[in-house]
């Protein structure tokens, strides 16, 4: 049987993601080993890795079923076995290694995507989608989720003008709108034009850049008004934060949030050691803000509201993001966050 393009587009991330899951684990500070803190260099670990990597499964699932049953909480075994199961297509058991893993280290990003692609190739794609908005909410500069994310929306789309042509049949929108989507799942095919000619595909954008710039000053929010003094303190306090973050320095970074500043998902300890990660490993950092907006809800506490683009040398991307303020000891710091 023939995959569903958006499976095939998905599944590209299941290989490739078992070192990053790995460095991310150590970076972010997490307990990955047994008591005795075994790393993945270890016997049992090591071997399940080869096999699995030589496409010898069900060797690697037992060996790995027998380091887990000794070394419950390491979570790279975990991980590993959650591929193993998804190599040999036992699709709800995979499911379940990744889903218990996502309670258990909520701060990762990778057995989300995991989830999304294996919730993808069964065609419920309202919990792809979620399961990859977790992940970008855990790591907004995770490429791979947010490359997934758009593929999840695109097969939503498709399936949604499918409906409206069986409405309709007669409707040359539609059909140029999913001819367009059909051909996002197709890079390789060629395009050929009214003349019958066919032409090149366009050159990829490079991604690469040779050589990473310093960043550039922050951008400065101007609504074009002159701001009043408590406007400026609030538009002082994103700036700094912005420019701690661009300069990727997180202890000053860490210093724009309130004490204690933790999220739905994460304690103030793991939003902490994530955020480290996040800011230090990127070779560059670059932020612009710009259309401020601020609110007051009473003279204490207060919300800007702003565009901000991000680019490094993993991501560029441009989204809406809101800070929300309190006024603690004399400073304005943040107690939330929201991006959409």
């Amino acid at each position: 049987m023939k995959r569903s393009l958006l499976s095939v587009a998905l599944a590209t991330a299941i290989a490739t993601t078992l070192a990053v899951y790995l460095q991310n684990t150590m970076a972010a500070g997490q307990s990955v080993g047994s008591p005795n803190n075994q790393t993945a260099s270890d016997s049992g670990l090591q071997t399940s890795e080869t096999l699995f990597r030589q496409g010898q499964y069900p060797q690697a699932l037992t060996t790995i079923n027998g380091w887990i049953a000794t070394h419950p909480k390491d979570a790279q075994a975990r991980f590993l076995k959650g591929l193993i199961l998804t190599e040999q297509n036992k699709t709800d058991e995979a499911i379940a290694v990744f889903t218990k893993l996502t309670e258990d280290y909520p701060e990762l990003p990778e057995p989300y995507n995991n989830l999304a692609v294996l919730y993808a190739a069964q065609g419920k794609y309202e919990q792809a989608r979620n399961a990859l908005e977790m992940a970008i909410h855990t790591h907004p500069s995770y490429a791979v989720a947010h490359e997934n994310l758009g593929d999840i929306y695109a097969k939503m789309a498709s399936l949604a003008y499918n409906k409206a042509l069986q409405l309709d049949t007669g409707n040359t929108n539609v059909h140029t709108k999913l001819a367009l989507i059909k051909e996002i799942f197709n890079p390789d095919a060629a395009q050929t034009d009214c003349s019958g000619k066919t032409s090149k595909p366009a050159k990829p954008i490079d991604t690469n850049p040779k050589t990473a710039t310093a960043p550039s000053p922050t951008q400065t929010p101007n609504s074009g008004n002159q701001p009043n003094k408590r406007d400026a303190a609030i538009i002082t306090a994103v700036n700094d934060w912005a420019k701690a973050w661009s300069s990727q320095q997180p202890d000053n970074y860490l210093a724009a949030y309130a004490p204690n500043y933790a999220t739905a998902y994460l304690s103030h300890d793991k939003w902490v050691a994530l955020r480290r990660n996040r800011i230090t490993t990127p070779k560059y950092i670059q932020i612009k803000l710009s259309d401020p907006v601020i609110d007051y809800s009473d003279m204490q506490h207060a919300s800007a509201s702003f565009t901000e683009h991000y680019r490094s040398d993993r991501l560029d991307t441009t989204e809406q993001k809101v800070l929300k303020f309190a006024l603690i000891q004399g400073k304005w710091l943040i107690i939330s966050e929201q991006s959409h």
